[in-house]
């Protein structure tokens, strides 16, 4: 069950003032709090919330850009991780983000623990990478089949091009990713072994259809009457 939680200090007063108790709470009374609980946002939480998470075996995603633009606030990740909750990487919806960028998100993640917390290694490149894999997969319970490049699992990749003055020199791979690598370096991507990007180019989706039709909605909510 995927649920936006705490996500602003708004919704969590709105729920005390109409039931006496926090969303969290309620879900716990509703027997929601579990290991099939995937919590969205998760802004505004106390410690001893966390822990229930915690002992529920809950997973959080994280959306930072998100809770930037709606001053939602900043989440605590590094509370969650250091109580053991599994927290992915998540762009929210494009009302609330436009670019719905996971590289982006990496570093806005990394980069907010950092300065939320006045720790410069609170989450590192590496931790901040597999919380866009590996742990977003855990989040999901699917980390099985997903999140990393093993036998068995899906065939999902993504190839980045580091050759670009912006990326160079590389010493440390995933400090050049969470750091210095934008998205219009992604080069090909393959889905259960489907490539969907090939050198830059969508394979199953007509660029000039989809601007189309973008513009034809655009005008058809910019005018209804039309």
């Amino acid at each position: 069950m995927q649920i936006h939680l705490h996500e602003s200090q708004m919704e969590v007063t709105q729920s005390v003032e109409a039931t006496g108790k926090r969303p969290l709470e309620r879900l716990d009374d509703l027997g929601l709090l579990n290991a099939s609980l995937l919590a969205v946002h998760a802004v505004h939480v106390t410690a001893a919330e966390i822990e229930r998470l915690a002992a529920a075996g809950a997973g959080i995603a994280h959306c930072p850009t998100s809770n930037l633009k709606l001053a939602c606030g900043i989440a605590p990740a590094r509370a969650f991780i250091d109580a053991g909750v599994t927290v992915g990487l998540g762009t929210d919806g494009a009302a609330s983000n436009n670019l719905l960028d996971m590289l982006a998100e990496v570093r806005m993640a990394a980069l907010l623990a950092k300065v939320s917390t006045g720790d410069g290694s609170a989450i590192t490149a590496g931790q901040a990478l597999r919380m866009a894999t590996l742990d977003a997969a855990r989040a999901l319970r699917r980390d099985h089949e997903i999140g990393s490049i093993e036998p068995g699992k899906w065939a999902d990749l993504t190839c980045i091009d580091l050759l670009r003055c912006n990326s160079q020199p590389v010493y440390d791979p995933a400090s050049q990713l969470v750091y210095a690598t934008r998205a219009d370096q992604v080069s090909d991507v393959w889905v259960g072994g489907r490539q969907l990007l090939d050198q830059g180019e969508l394979t199953t989706i007509n660029r000039e259809s989809i601007f189309r039709r973008s513009r034809e909605w655009q005008q058809r909510i910019a005018d209804p009457g039309k």
